[in-house]
């Protein structure tokens, strides 16, 4: 199978190139791309022989080798998505530079692996009609791939409830007056998982788990009062699935970005991971304590989860807020606490129309990115980080 990844560089590009190394015979890497750190997609691209490069972000200087294809900026992306013969494309990167490439793979009827939540949260509504088969879009963040497997074979008008389990992050048993002295070092210091510092900074305020019902919310065609959200310290269970019979399925795994990867590569068969480094907890270790989130605790979540209950202009203004409010609190523009009012403020003053269109989506993302740098204090003229 030819396989393109885009946000090679990431951990989750990270994640998915493990598994393709292991299993040379099943996958052929062809087609790379990230948006920044051209010298690591370089060395990526002479390693696994990737026939095409292409590097999002502008103005960084770019040598690839000349027998090597290349494209350059979110048009390139497009256009290596169109150009390339990639059996399966894995959407790894963050932001929305790649949603009107997703659609485009899906267009063209390739298999996508898709761990992008702004494409679905923002552009859900344009992104998933175009789906030409079932699976053909295979969730790769681990909640909503344990969801996804959860679901096979079960009708979703059975479901009662869904829910995504959550860590906790660095702060679940922090005293709550002690917050005021969050900083970015401590912030950025997750317990479990280990991320960008975007991700791990919506995964201390649990904004990410908000955003993650939304998408769980369009993936699964439920209403936002089905989804949820537990907290699960040991993040062993990823998703959980009730039916309207009382039964209840879950999925179990290390903590491993790995596993989700390949499961969503080498649907519907199985890899056999275990025995190469691959381990899986054993009973004695299972804790399956669950707890619900608590909102004095996490008022980010709360925020966003009413944006999901809202929906129309609301995730999309969301997905820019956060985008900002979590840079301006790691440059220390806006202390942690800050981080949900802003959400809060930019949801709540908007009095616009929903999006008739994925432009009109992906613009009220700026839109959101704007009411916030206001509200953080930022010149439209800085760039943070």
């Amino acid at each position: 199978m030819r396989v393109g990844i885009l946000g090679a560089t990431g951990s989750v590009g990270s994640a998915t190139l493990d598994i393709c190394r292991r299993f040379p015979d099943r996958f052929r890497v062809t087609a790379l791309a990230a948006r920044s750190n051209g010298k690591a997609l370089l060395a990526l691209g002479r390693e696994l022989q990737a026939e095409a490069l292409c590097l999002t972000a502008p103005g960084e200087a770019f040598s690839p080798d000349p027998e090597t294809r290349f494209y350059r900026g979110t048009r390139g992306l497009l256009d290596l998505v169109e150009t390339e013969q990639v059996d399966h494309w894995v959407f790894a990167s963050s932001g929305t530079d790649a949603i009107e490439a997703l659609v485009q793979a899906i267009r063209l009827d390739r298999d996508v692996s898709l761990a992008n939540k702004e494409s679905i949260v923002v552009a859900g509504p344009w992104v998933l009609p175009e789906l030409r088969r079932p699976d053909q879009l295979r969730p790769v963040d681990s909640e909503h791939s344990a969801l996804w497997q959860c679901l096979h074979g079960e009708p979703t008008l059975r479901l009662r409830q869904l829910w995504l389990t959550a860590s906790g992050g660095p702060f679940r048993d922090l005293p709550l007056d002690r917050f005021d002295a969050v900083t970015p070092q401590t912030a950025l210091a997750h317990p479990v998982w280990r991320m960008g510092p975007k991700i791990t900074v919506d995964s201390a305020t649990l904004v990410n788990k908000g955003i993650e019902c939304i998408e769980a919310m369009r993936l699964f065609a439920q209403p936002m009062e089905k989804v949820g959200a537990l907290i699960h310290p040991r993040s062993q269970v990823h998703g959980l699935a009730l039916f309207q019979d009382g039964s209840c399925k879950l999925l179990l795994s290390s903590a491993d970005m790995r596993l989700p990867a390949a499961a969503a590569l080498a649907y519907p068969d199985r890899l056999p991971l275990l025995g190469q480094g691959f381990d899986f907890p054993g009973p004695e270790m299972w804790d399956l304590r669950f707890e619900p989130v608590d909102p004095i605790r996490f008022p980010g979540f709360t925020v966003a989860c009413r944006a999901g209950q809202e929906d129309g202009p609301y995730p999309a203004l969301l997905v820019g807020a956060d985008e900002v409010a979590v840079e301006a609190f790691l440059s220390e523009r806006i202390p942690f606490v800050r981080i949900a009012a802003v959400l809060d403020q930019v949801l709540s003053s908007y009095d616009g129309p929903a999006p008739a269109s994925l432009a009109d989506a992906v613009d009220l993302v700026e839109q959101g990115r704007r009411r916030a740098r206001s509200l953080c204090g930022i010149p439209e003229e800085v760039r943070l980080r």
